[in-house]
């Protein structure tokens, strides 16, 4: 497996020290990192802000630092559909734009997400509607060679039965899966036979670590807690949380996975978010993946 560091764990979006996506291009070649996900949104990669100048000097960067870029991170959420405003277009036209950029730079995966549910919508509805948006959406970027990634992260074919069922839908050879152990983690799924399962369509594996807590509300008249259905989670360094990453990563080389496996720290972190954490967290990552036999090309 190639292993990357996303950009967005250095993005100061949850209260996080910042890096500027050159100084983050030096510290990922400096930590280890085989490659780089570049976040496809401010304060990174935005579709706004790079122009041709621009990607240049992100290119000068990679190469300076042997680093690749083979992935970009979209963020689309195709539930914000309106009769009013033209979102889903917009949201196609910025896959568009990030793919220009993506061909560049020699990136050839944007991973994206497909869509909260939407109230007053009924799934299979929702499901209809979102595979022929994807269809769209590999059409067009499929123009500069680039492949699409679900990352299974929204309501939308969230299960991993639904996501390849989702996959077959849309029918492209261009959409493939950016599978996380996460939501399958979360959601109850056996994550070797998910793992397992993904693996044959999957071409990135976006990686972080949890704990979990259990969250009660106190009832006064009862004199006690009613246990809430929701846990409360957070971030902590990578195999220090209750994903069993052993038996995801078994699964996914037993299905026969050998692409990208990115680390990300996108929500609050254990230890804070300085760079020395930051940094201490990134390291650890690459460390559990040596300690347990993760291959390197």
């Amino acid at each position: 497996m190639k292993l990357n560091l996303f950009s967005i764990s250095y993005a100061g979006l949850w209260g996080q020290d910042s890096l500027p996506i050159d100084d983050f291009i030096g510290k990922a070649a400096a930590l280890g990192y085989d490659g780089v996900m570049l976040a496809g949104k401010r304060p990174h990669l935005s579709v706004l802000d790079t122009d041709d100048h621009r990607i240049e000097e992100v290119r000068t960067q990679l190469e300076r630092h042997k680093v690749s870029c083979d992935v970009i991170g979209a963020y689309t959420d195709f539930s914000m559909a309106s009769s009013e405003l033209p979102s889903t277009e917009l949201q196609i036209h910025y896959l568009e734009e990030l793919a220009k950029i993506a061909q560049q730079l020699g990136a050839g995966v944007i991973r994206v997400f497909t869509a909260y549910q939407r109230a007053g919508e009924a799934p299979l509805a929702s499901w209809r509607r979102l595979t022929g948006i994807f269809q769209e959406c590999c059409d067009r970027v499929g123009e500069f060679g680039i492949t699409l990634a679900i990352q299974n992260h929204h309501d939308i074919a969230i299960a991993t039965p639904a996501l390849i069922e989702f996959l077959a839908d849309i029918d492209r050879q261009n959409c493939k899966l950016g599978f996380d152990a996460w939501s399958p983690a979360l959601r109850g799924e056996d994550l070797y036979e998910a793992a397992r399962m993904a693996a044959p369509y999957t071409v990135i594996t976006t990686n972080a670590d949890y704990v979990r807590f259990p969250q009660f509300q106190y009832q006064p008249e009862l004199v006690n807690y009613s246990r809430n259905d929701v846990d409360m989670v957070r971030a902590v360094a990578f195999g220090e949380g209750f994903i069993d990453f052993k038996a995801y990563f078994s699964g996914l080389v037993e299905g026969g996975f050998d692409g990208i496996s990115t680390y990300e720290m996108c929500s609050p972190l254990r230890g804070g978010g300085s760079i020395e954490n930051l940094d201490r967290c990134a390291a650890q990552f690459l460390s559990w993946m040596s300690e347990h036999g993760i291959t390197r090309p």
